[in-house]
């Protein structure tokens, strides 16, 4: 058996050497292998740092493949990337088309049909308004997950069915009149959120762009909670926080956030307490600032 000698071996050919260093200085390329699918699907570099985001690159993180951020990082990917052909850029705002208007004017439905049922005296008025409101203000934009998706749906239902026994049918008018500007608030801040994404320039520049539109469609739908609960005649401060507790589940569920804390919260607003549902929508406004600051929140579905 013959044995070769470490010395007197053949060095590895210049061709082998060139590609050795070319892969060990090439670190995006070992990223843009392991997010292939993200970088080949994605209709700009925008979807990409959002994608990179949710997978727990950061801006330091984009520093050891020698990017200053997640957006200078994810705009190489998107170039680098094959694909068939390239997509027409979507724009940032889109305009109102039929479907907006149908939305909308579903949205109209809960408050209407609650409204006009209790006006007629209706017994059915109240089990009806905790129906439409839910269907309205919970329901999913994204395909849920999870091993419970549907539990935030089921929690919410008790929720809303609990406070209307417990306070009458005005309070379930009050939380569907809430539906419309729930709907036109929550599609305003996802329009901004993906115009912001656009002007962004890092992740710690988007979320200080974003929580700003945050705050101000929770602060906007905090007075039209309040303006429907007077003028279903609705306790104020019962109907307010039970409204907003729904209003942030609706924004979380549509941006595809966990359904863990939001569940937890509505949960919280099932103790018999009149603190519970200030401080489950107190606790779930903490964690929809911190979730929806996020880029990744933002990325189409």
């Amino acid at each position: 058996m013959t044995t070769v000698d470490p010395d007197t071996a053949a060095p590895p050919s210049p061709a082998a050497d060139r590609v050795r260093r070319r892969a060990a200085g090439d670190p995006v390329k070992a990223l843009l292998h392991r997010h292939r699918e993200l970088c080949e699907r994605a209709v700009d570099p925008l979807e990409i740092a959002a994608g990179l985001e949710a997978h727990g690159i950061t801006d330091r993180t984009a520093a050891r493949f020698r990017h200053r951020d997640v957006f200078s990082l994810a705009e190489e990917l998107y170039a680098r990337s094959p694909r068939g052909e390239v997509p027409a850029a979507a724009p940032a705002l889109v305009p109102a088309g039929p479907s907006a208007y149908r939305a909308f004017g579903c949205a109209l439905l809960p408050g209407a049909l609650a409204a006009s049922a209790a006006a007629a005296d209706q017994a059915w008025a109240g089990p009806a308004a905790v129906a439409a409101t839910v269907a309205a203000l919970v329901w999913p934009g994204r395909a849920a997950g999870g091993r419970f998706p549907w539990l935030a749906h089921l929690l919410a239902a008790v929720v809303a069915g609990w406070a209307a026994y417990r306070y009458g049918t005005a309070l379930a008018v009050g939380l569907a009149l809430a539906v419309a500007p729930g709907h036109l608030l929550a599609a305003a801040f996802a329009a901004g959120g993906r115009a912001r994404l656009g002007g962004s320039r890092a992740l710690e520049d988007f979320a200080d762009r974003a929580r700003p539109l945050l705050f101000a469609a929770v602060a906007g739908f905090t007075g039209a909670a309040a303006g429907a609960a007077a003028l279903a005649g609705a306790p104020l401060p019962v109907a307010v926080p039970l409204a907003l507790l729904l209003f942030l589940t609706r924004l979380l569920l549509r941006h595809g956030s966990r359904r863990g804390p939001v569940a937890a919260a509505l949960a919280l607003a099932l103790i018999p307490v009149p603190a519970a549902a200030p401080a489950a929508a107190a606790a779930l406004l903490v964690h929809t600032v911190l979730a929806l600051s996020r880029a990744s929140a933002h990325a189409r579905p």
